[in-house]
């Protein structure tokens, strides 16, 4: 097995979905990820670089096991739940699994003397954005989670600080906001089970594999009535995690960062969109408003740009419209997803 030119880099939750990518890109770059992954929702099909080590972040042992095996000098974490719907009836499990799984990782690095840290967060943690409907958000704007699993990657970030200051620890808590598309190569994509994405909703509707899509409101104050959201090709986020991997810090520090493209597209515009790649148009019916979906939730990236010397290249709507359509035409795991019964949720 290729080890590459650089150190082992262990990837928590690196079957699932931007893990996946990310451990692609790291191999690219000469790293060698090493997988962490229970299993619980992501796929032993999509680790295809590196190492895999089946095991459960809240076992600090396990991942100091793996810390040692393989002589990772980093960490990349993604493991966790992110289902916002499921956090507000489980919210204990969120804790248990987001944030004492956290601690049980922070744990084994302090231990084996892993000094750097990139964060899977969320743009989660603003809420309803807390500025005007069609701004953009900046890192510094209020955090007021609307859900436990925003309210689990505002802990999260929160300790992870706090461990840097007292440990000497550096780290990079990259807030996502939409990620979407796929890997051209076709070799990983999208696998949610069951998938709440608007993306991958609207193609599998298209392509006659589920319900009409449906789209939750149309009166918004926004330009065409519906949601805006930011839609970040995944290649994109994942060359953000290589470069706040890579991005020289001091011990101690900690940088809190937007993914994005700083732009918003709307529900309409992506059905649009999925119909031009689908040649066919998206059968869909506009619905209620749904309760707490804000009217836009796009990046301010600006800080992405001047930390980590990164911007999305990949990111136009049609070219991850195009890259998911590839994929969800024919994936390589992942297809029992396909409920009949599926419906939209634009604003995940």
């Amino acid at each position: 097995m290729d080890r590459g030119s650089k150190p082992a880099v262990l990837v928590t939750g690196g079957a699932g979905y931007i893990g996946a990518h990310t451990a692609k890109a790291l191999s690219e770059r000469g790293y060698f990820p090493v997988v962490f992954d229970s299993l619980s929702s992501g796929f032993r099909e999509a680790v295809r670089w590196g190492a895999f080590v089946h095991g459960d972040i809240r076992d600090a042992r396990a991942v100091a096991d793996a810390l040692d095996e393989y002589g990772a000098k980093s960490v990349i974490h993604f493991a966790g739940l992110i289902e916002v719907g499921r956090s507000v009836v489980q919210p204990d499990l969120f804790w248990e699994i987001n944030v004492a799984g956290t601690v049980s990782l922070l744990t084994a690095m302090r231990e084996r003397g892993v000094e750097r840290m990139v964060f899977s967060s969320s743009a989660a943690v603003y809420g309803q954005g807390g500025r005007g409907a069609l701004e953009t958000i900046p890192e510094g704007a209020a955090k007021a989670p609307a859900s436990p699993y925003g309210d689990t990657k505002l802990a999260c970030e929160w300790m992870i600080e706090a461990q840097c200051r007292a440990y000497g620890l550096s780290a990079v808590a990259l807030r996502y906001f939409n990620a979407a598309g796929a890997d051209p190569s076709g070799l990983i994509g999208e696998a949610h089970e069951p998938e709440t994405h608007l993306i991958p909703l609207a193609i599998a509707a298209a392509l006659g594999e589920a319900k009409p899509l449906t789209v939750f409101g149309d009166d918004f104050d926004t330009p065409d009535g519906t949601c805006l959201r930011d839609y970040i090709h995944v290649n994109d986020l994942a060359a953000a995690h290589v470069a706040a991997l890579e991005v020289e810090l001091p011990a101690g520090a900690f940088e809190a960062v937007n993914v994005g493209t700083g732009k918003g597209n709307s529900v309409r515009e992506v059905v649009d969109a999925v119909g031009r790649a689908a040649g066919r148009p998206v059968p869909h019916s506009v619905g209620a408003r749904r309760a707490g979906d804000p009217p836009s939730l796009v990046a301010d990236a600006s800080r992405a740009k001047e930390l980590l010397g990164w911007e999305p290249v990949c990111s136009d709507l049609d070219r991850i419209v195009a890259d998911a359509l590839r994929w969800e035409a024919q994936p390589a795991y992942g297809s029992g997803r396909r409920a009949t019964d599926r419906k939209a949720q634009p604003a995940s």
